[in-house]
């Protein structure tokens, strides 16, 4: 393990919780000419899920930080002109097109699994490969559709074979149409100067490492991994040179690092009050968000429903650069129902009232009805606010 120099800068826990505010864009003027292509820039990952209530997570996250963009505006921002690509960092997620070479190392990583290829169905592979060529954009059902034809993950031999080739690098997924991934090769969706595994894989984890604690703006070790899963040997290798400052940050009782540039100047600016996708990068780790934010955030829509406690989507309210409570989100019509809402106290019903009404407005909503508030003293309070913003 590389040995790093003492600390120089010691932070506060507010502190901390500001830089990492600012860093994910919910502190300071949101940069509205750079829209969302500038959000994915800056956050330099945003999680895809399959989950849709109030819309898909992709497009929560923009929305988030900027207000009621288009959803359409947000598809067109990913995946027009190849600014951005598909595949696997924090989870399957949207990557700006710059950080292709940067994952070169996950891709032979991937190529290098000699059991993957036993597994593939013969004479699969190349077949997509040609047929995209010949033949490409298409999705998997137009490759070939997705029946189930062999052992793995119930996906047909096609699906195998163009998913391990998206893995590898051959193949890209261009954009996402009705859900369905999208593939083309490599050589025709990113650019000729960015078509190449040239770097090697320090090269490689030195980005994404300082990329990573750029987007937080503050993190320990643990944090800076978890945002593209790198292993924790891979970042001790590199981020004594990766840029980032090491800091102490009191009450988080073990080494974080900071991104010089966010020391530079206090962040200050503007709070946005908003719901929150469970799968934003401000609060897709736990452990983090617990210990920023006093709040334990957990997505409940794979735990059976009978042992939910706040909902299949609760989605976390942030105001004033704090976590006040949580929204489980439905729509019927033209109504978005909170089936059930959680409030820290009296004081935070305006602005979990803020963020429904907003909310309901971005998705075409005229209406917004409370089902149940978790703290029953704190219904009347939520609704009397709810009823004056929508009159």
């Amino acid at each position: 393990m590389t040995t790093l120099p003492p600390p120089a800068t010691e932070l506060s826990a507010d502190e901390a919780r500001r830089l990492a505010l600012r860093a994910q864009g919910f502190l300071g003027a949101p940069d509205r000419r750079a829209g969302v292509r500038g959000v994915l820039r800056h956050l330099g990952a945003v999680q895809l899920d399959t989950i849709s209530v109030l819309a898909r997570s992709h497009e929560l996250v923009p929305y988030a930080r900027l207000g009621a963009v288009g959803r359409r505006t947000v598809d067109d921002a990913y995946w027009t002109d190849t600014h951005a690509f598909e595949y696997w960092s924090h989870a399957a997620c949207i990557l700006p097109i710059e950080e292709w070479p940067h994952f070169a190392f996950r891709r032979r990583a991937y190529r290098n699994r000699p059991h993957w290829n036993h597994h593939l169905p013969h004479g699969d592979y190349d077949r997509v490969v040609k047929q995209l060529r010949t033949e490409g954009p298409l999705t998997a059902t137009d490759l070939g559709g997705a029946k189930k034809t062999s052992e793995w993950w119930d996906w047909s031999g096609t699906k195998v074979a163009v998913e391990r080739a998206l893995m590898y690098g051959e193949v890209v997924c261009v954009e996402r149409r009705g859900w369905k991934r999208v593939y083309d090769l490599a050589e025709r969706a990113v650019p000729a100067a960015l078509l190449h595994d040239d770097l090697d894989d320090t090269e490689c984890l030195r980005r994404l490492v300082r990329l990573a604690g750029q987007s937080l703006g503050v993190g320990t070790r643990a944090d800076i991994a978890d945002y593209h899963r790198l292993k924790a040997e891979q970042v001790d290798a590199v981020i004594a040179d990766s840029g980032l400052v090491p800091v102490t940050v009191q009450g988080w009782g073990r080494p974080a690092w900071a991104d010089p540039a966010a020391l530079e100047t206090p962040p200050r600016g503007r709070h946005r009050t908003t719901l929150l996708s469970p799968f934003d990068s401000l609060v897709w780790e736990r452990a983090r968000t617990e210990r920023i934010f006093g709040f334990t955030h957990r997505l409940e829509a794979y735990v059976p429903k009978q042992k939910r406690v706040h909902g299949y989507f609760a989605m976390p309210v942030l105001a004033g650069g704090r976590l006040v409570g949580r929204v489980d989100p439905a729509r019927e019509g033209r109504t978005l129902v909170a089936k059930q809402v959680t409030l820290a106290g009296r004081k935070t019903a305006p602005a979990v009232a803020q963020a429904l009404v907003e909310a309901a407005s971005w998705v075409d909503c005229t209406d917004v009805r409370v089902e149940r508030v978790e703290t029953p003293e704190l219904r009347e309070p939520l609704t009397r606010e709810l009823a004056r913003l929508l009159a």
